[in-house]
């Protein structure tokens, strides 16, 4: 089974909901199930596009929005979303959230990274760059800087439209 990374934008009375539900069904059954359409797998991509950050010389501020994009945020409390047997995350670490307020600051950063810069960064040799980047990206089909950058417009879209509809964001691994 592969962990991949996986994205919800729900609003912040969902995500209440689900905890009252937690709370009160006795096996502790959160009834999380976001709208598929709410919802993103970015698969191996996060390292990648950390990398790229990295390697494309990506400044302090947008390299600390970016990871925030990958990692979220410990500050809202998500325990009921990581306790058997209703897990979101049974292989990975505990699931975090971003807050509308940074989500929307997120996206605002994603949306100044010029990604095909960064990628231009790279050495042309996609043998080179995949080594340069690590993380199997020697075994992408179509390259890594075309995986990482699909990835990355993706992630971008995702916080824009989660700041423009005011949602939170949850981020787990599955």
């Amino acid at each position: 089974m592969a962990i991949t990374q996986q994205l919800a934008r729900i609003p912040a009375e969902y995500l209440a909901s689900c905890r009252r539900s937690a709370a009160t069904s006795p096996e502790g059954d959160p009834l999380w199930d976001p709208p598929p359409a709410d919802v993103l797998d970015l698969d191996w991509a996060p390292f990648l596009i950390e990398r790229v950050g990295e390697l494309g010389g990506l400044g302090d501020v947008h390299r600390k929005a970016l990871r925030q994009a990958l990692d979220g945020d410990t500050a809202i409390e998500l325990a009921f979303l990581h306790t058997r047997p209703h897990t979101i995350a049974p292989f990975g670490p505990a699931p975090t959230a971003l807050s509308a307020v940074q989500v929307d600051r997120v996206a605002q950063l994603l949306g100044e990274i010029d990604f095909p810069a960064l990628l231009a960064a790279l050495p042309t040799d996609e043998a080179e760059a995949a080594a340069l980047l690590g993380n199997g990206a020697d075994e992408i089909v179509g390259g890594p800087g075309a995986y990482a950058l699909r990835h990355f417009d993706a992630l971008r879209e995702f916080y824009r439209g989660a700041s423009r509809r005011r949602l939170l964001v949850v981020l787990w691994w599955d």
